[in-house]
């Protein structure tokens, strides 16, 4: 960071870092998409009757975790861009809010019609749930008149593999953001259901 103040106080630019959680947006053929493949997985179980089964750790089922929208964090970049006193600074960005996954996974279930099976006490990594599907996922696609039958361009499993399996809970501090004057919040819930809303207007998932 050293250098980078260096650099830029010499060329006349400012900076800033932003740190996200996990982000939670529209980003077809991003590889690190944990809502999407959510909706991809809970579509798929939903067409062949299959319970919607959480796949990832205790910690995670029991602990808190937090993601990031990613309105949330263009509306800081935004902000950290056009406010004189957060210039060359690092921030951490996320919703706000602490969730369980035994909480929210119920609640994803539900807006998909799904069948919600709690933690069982095994892992089951999305890429090995999802590994069989592509002709699935394609034939859903026909079904439905979907814009994108390849299910590797939506669903991005071994990085939420990563997320859902984590061995830790994860709580990041926004304390900085919020002192110096960023307040903008957002439900981690609604921030998965507009997404979801999304993908079906725009004829991702049916």
């Amino acid at each position: 960071m050293q250098a980078r103040g260096a650099d830029a106080e010499r060329n006349g630019f400012t900076w800033s870092i932003h740190r996200p959680h996990t982000v939670i947006g529209k980003a077809v053929g991003n590889q690190m998409n944990l809502g999407t493949t959510l909706a991809v997985y809970a579509t798929i179980c939903r067409e062949t009757n299959r319970p919607f089964r959480f796949p990832g750790s205790d910690a995670q089922w029991n602990g808190l975790s937090d993601v990031t929208d990613a309105r949330v964090l263009a509306k800081q970049l935004v902000w950290a861009a056009t406010t004189g006193a957060v210039h060359n600074e690092a921030f951490n960005i996320v919703n706000g809010d602490y969730f369980h996954w035994k909480w929210l996974w119920p609640r994803i279930a539900s807006w998909f019609c799904v069948e919600a099976l709690d933690f069982d006490g095994s892992i089951h990594p999305p890429e090995t749930e999802l590994a069989n599907d592509a002709h699935i996922w394609h034939k859903i696609a026909k079904r439905y008149g979907l814009v994108e039958p390849d299910l590797s361009k939506l669903a991005s499993a071994w990085h939420t593999d990563l997320d859902l399996g984590r061995p830790i809970e994860v709580m990041t501090d926004m304390s900085m953001s919020r002192e110096l004057g960023f307040a903008v919040y957002q439900r981690t819930d609604e921030s998965f259901f507009d997404l979801f809303a999304q993908l079906r207007k725009d004829r991702l998932i049916p």
